[in-house]
């Protein structure tokens, strides 16, 4: 009896050190992966649905802890610059708040104005990398009446911002009039196609402008030269016998 208590305290003890060292080495571990990681850090998310251009308010947003190891300098840390801020993507629930998807919420140069966004597609073709404050021309080609045609559809529109440089660009957000926004929509959704032509402004455009001066007083010369040359075939002409026959101009 008193060798079977023996026995068992002894396992007892034996379990209780392995037990203990086991729970050593766990916390070992785990001090060891947090020291790796670097702490937490609170970064801001989206707790709800948020539709693209809203204001921001304090019950859209929500916090999330996540290792330093993984935050990056576009995360959002402080909620101060959120304060005035509007998204320029819609947001789902959990969506990390970066510092590239926030825009002034003043950002339009005039009340009546709305920004309505246009990303490349099968449809949606930009010749040109467009960047903010850049302007733009739309031309669309569509189907009426079983004619094709090509037209002009908005002229010199700026470019609010712009999402992507280079070849991760992916399309614009263009300031528009409130009367213009819904057939801007309109034609994303239902013409055949669409091109997004970089305007010229600025140095370049005085100076297209000014060509024409110069191009329309080269014509008035060359009709003088042409004329007096056309005066002096007619004299020598005259003076040719009549029974000669003329002499035909050499091919140049």
């Amino acid at each position: 009896m008193l060798e079977s208590k023996r026995r068992a305290t002894i396992f007892l003890l034996l379990a209780f050190v392995l037990a203990a060292i086991a729970g050593y080495l766990v916390y070992d571990k785990v001090r060891t992966l947090n020291a790796e990681l670097g702490g937490m850090t609170k970064i801001y998310v989206a707790a709800g649905s948020i539709p693209s251009r809203t204001l921001i308010t304090e019950g859209q947003i929500k916090t999330m802890e996540i290792p330093n190891r993984y935050v990056l300098d576009s995360y959002i840390t402080d909620k101060k610059k959120l304060i005035n801020m509007v998204t320029v993507v819609p947001l789902e629930e959990d969506d990390i708040i970066t510092g590239n998807m926030l825009k002034p919420a003043t950002e339009l140069r005039e009340a009546n104005h709305r920004l309505v966004a246009m990303y490349r597609s099968d449809k949606v073709q930009f010749d040109q990398v467009v960047t903010t404050n850049d302007r733009v021309d739309i031309i669309i080609s569509k189907e009426e009446n079983g004619e094709k045609k090509t037209e002009l559809f908005m002229k010199d529109i700026p470019v609010a911002w712009a999402q992507g440089k280079g070849k991760d660009f992916v399309g614009v957000a263009l300031e528009v009039p409130l009367d213009d926004a819904p057939k801007l929509i309109d034609i994303q959704n239902y013409a055949d196609y669409i091109r997004v032509l970089k305007a010229n402004v600025g140095k370049e455009e005085n100076q297209i402008e000014s060509q024409p001066t110069e191009t329309e007083q080269q014509p008035t010369q060359g009709q003088d030269v042409q004329a007096g040359q056309q005066t002096g075939t007619e004299q020598a002409g005259t003076e040719q016998p009549t029974n000669e026959s003329p002499v035909q101009p050499e091919n140049p």
